[in-house]
């Protein structure tokens, strides 16, 4: 037997919108007519989801978030986009997520197991990946990429095209204007690369050898450019997370490299 469908009274929700078993949607909600709940949906209250958007089974949106309204970008002219968030997020009050635009590639994409603190801001084209964390009042602008297991500390702002590597911690109040490597501390006013995040590293079961295996990296890193020593380094034998690291400094970016911090 099918899970029964909530839905407060006072809740507003289009007739084409397509809402999944079990959903839960609380007072004073409003889902547009493109919108696609999966199942176990929960909407808290005064939740308003709109455009083209996709929610994956199991997400919980607070109070007050506003997800799938149009772009923040003088560029937008009303063309169709769209906005997928995947399973099991929290997203929590005030947070607000945008669809993507025609010149960034139409999409918006959030991954699994999210938690968005309240205030945060996933902009237009940003593609984030699975269980990351974004600390309240911290911002993605345009066009970002942020990797799995990434945390972003309060009031953080991330510069449009900068990518986040997997692993990486930024610390609160930072401003991040570069490239972050995977496993990166990234902390200060203007952010600057603090070392590897050792705490999440351990957190996740990571063996000591690989993490030795990494600060030796990091420190080899530092004594020039970062493009320039990761080709060097590529050419020598290196485990799967030392791999990782140079295989993204040598990926295709529009940003430079946060420097480590002298």
């Amino acid at each position: 037997m099918a899970d029964p469908i909530i839905i407060h009274p006072s809740a507003v929700v289009d007739p084409a919108a397509k809402i999944g078993e079990g959903c839960e949607i609380g007072p004073f909600c409003v889902i547009g007519p493109e919108v696609v709940l999966g199942r176990g949906v929960v909407l808290k209250s005064h939740v308003v989801l709109a455009g083209d958007t996709v929610i994956g089974d199991g997400t919980e949106i607070y109070s007050f978030a506003s997800i799938g309204e149009v772009p923040q970008d003088r560029k937008f002219r009303g063309e169709h986009t769209k906005l997928v968030i995947g399973a099991r997020n929290r997203i929590r009050e005030h947070v607000t997520m945008n669809p993507g635009t025609e010149g960034g590639g139409g999409i918006t994409r959030v991954g699994d197991d999210g938690l968005f603190l309240a205030g945060s801001h996933v902009a237009h084209d940003c593609q984030v990946g699975d269980r990351v964390t974004i600390v309240n009042h911290a911002a993605l602008a345009g066009h970002c990429i942020v990797e799995d297991d990434v945390t972003i500390g309060g009031l953080a702002g991330v510069h449009q095209f900068v990518r986040i590597g997997r692993g990486a911690m930024i610390g609160a109040l930072t401003m991040v204007t570069a490239d972050v490597i995977p496993f990166g501390l990234v902390q200060g006013p203007r952010g600057h690369l603090d070392g590897l995040n050792l705490v999440g590293l351990k957190r996740r079961g990571v063996s000591r050898d690989e993490i030795h295996a990494l600060r030796e990296m990091f420190a080899r890193l530092g004594e020039g450019s970062f493009r320039d020593k990761a080709r060097q380094l590529a050419e020598e034998e290196t485990g799967p997370m030392v791999r990782e690291v140079l295989d993204f400094i040598l990926g295709p970016s529009d940003r430079s490299f946060l420097a480590p911090h002298s």
